[in-house]
């Protein structure tokens, strides 16, 4: 007998059959996903997740935001689990530990947040008695000790609040503890600290036409054994923008991108040093397509060139 989330999870697949080659089918209803191993324990993460800012953060800040309900059980029931986050979305966070909460799916979701309080205008210092009251709200909204993941948002004071991270590590609150960066112009910051404090994760901005980390910053966290979060794989909008009327090659389907959002993740998720790539979405039906880039196929080495190729050709946004 089927459940009602398997309802769901089956009318959620109907809805984008279209896009959807019966190989892929049948891999989400084995659950076949894709895997990379966190370098520093081996333990493994689906390769696609959900990222919480952009149109999540919008809708999160909504007086609806139901349809976050659909998007986190559309990610667990296709085999995903990794879900970032901060404080610094908006509602995000807090709208995010309610639903999984109250969804009965704490357990389920690899939780990984972010810290940092640093007064802009200022110093550039952090406070350490309000870094440990925000770290502390997130175990409240999540309502799990340990965390899995906290990391340093762009950057931000890192003696003060990675100091912070690395006791809670060490008290076993925080399983693994990291630092982020979205801007080329800190990557030579973000190098130093990845060599200079004991990292688990970090987190970059990394897509098609944004592979400006790639020179730099995923070598070195594969020669550290640092796992790695990408980020913004759609450019935010830009990718969007830059493929409107345009469809998907055709030879894109050699490696399982049947739609321009499994064309973007698979590039980024074929990286090797890329351990979860976390799109943004408040829609079901986006989640569902966007997971679709864990099963099949990655493209190699030869398909990646092509990609860059097809996507430099294309008008700016």
């Amino acid at each position: 007998m089927l459940t009602r989330r398997d309802c769901l999870k089956y009318s959620a697949l109907a809805s984008t059959a279209a896009t959807l080659p019966a190989g892929l089918l049948h891999a989400l209803e084995t659950g076949d996903i894709i895997k990379r191993a966190i370098p520093k324990t081996g333990e493994e993460l689906p390769i696609v997740g959900l990222g919480s800012s952009a149109t999540f953060r919008t809708v999160a800040q909504s007086e609806d935001y139901t349809a976050l309900r659909g998007v986190f059980e559309t990610l667990v029931d296709n085999g995903g689990s990794v879900f970032d986050t901060a404080p610094g979305y908006g509602a995000s966070e807090e709208v995010a530990g309610k639903i999984v909460q109250d969804m009965g799916l704490k357990d389920r979701v690899f939780w990984a947040t972010k810290v940092n309080v640093v007064r802009r205008g200022g110093d550039g210092r952090a406070d350490p008695a309000a870094a440990r009251a925000q770290i502390e709200r997130s175990f409240d909204y999540i309502g799990k000790d340990p965390i899995d993941l906290i990391q340093v948002h762009n950057l931000g004071d890192i003696p003060t609040q990675m100091g912070i991270l690395k006791e809670y590590r060490e008290e076993g609150r925080v399983r693994y503890i990291g630092v982020t960066s979205t801007s080329a112009n800190r990557y030579p910051d973000l190098a130093r600290v990845m060599r200079e404090e004991p990292v688990d994760f970090i987190g970059v901005d990394y897509a098609v036409d944004n592979r400006e980390s790639a020179d730099m910053i995923l070598p070195l966290a594969q020669e550290l054994g640092l796992a790695v979060l990408a980020y913004v794989p759609f450019g935010r909008t830009r990718l969007w923008s830059r493929v409107r009327g345009i469809d998907v090659p055709a030879w894109a389907q050699e490696f399982g991108a049947n739609s321009w959002g499994q064309f973007f993740i698979k590039y980024v998720a074929a990286h090797p040093a890329v351990t979860c790539v976390t799109g943004a979405t408040s829609k079901p039906k986006n989640m569902l397509d966007n997971i679709g880039a864990a099963y099949g196929d990655l493209p190699d080495a030869a398909a990646r060139q092509r990609m860059q190729e097809f996507v430099d050709a294309l008008p700016a946004a």
